[in-house]
């Protein structure tokens, strides 16, 4: 369900609410008043701002030395499992 933002015109008071994209609210709780919840807009997080994060670069490159290590060893497996003849049966 998305959250929504809403600030009294009477009092002021801040809420954040789930509800569905067809619900509405409309009266404040704190002070009473009906039909004083206004909604307010808020920026959605978008793909573009995750991207321009700096990369740690010591994770990164422990990421490449266990990528060349496993590499290493998947090439040994395979040359040991050439050696061997395949039986079917």
């Amino acid at each position: 369900m998305p959250r929504y933002r809403y600030e009294c015109d009477k009092c002021g008071d801040l809420v954040i609410v789930f509800h569905s994209f067809e619900e509405t609210f409309s009266d404040c709780d704190k002070c009473e008043q009906k039909g004083t919840m206004q909604k307010l807009l808020s920026t959605p997080i978008t793909i573009k701002k995750l991207i321009q994060l700096k990369p740690n670069e010591k994770i990164g490159e422990l990421t490449k030395e266990y990528i060349e290590e496993n590499r290493k060893v998947l090439k040994q497996q395979k040359e040991e499992a050439k050696k061997k003849s395949y039986d079917p049966s």
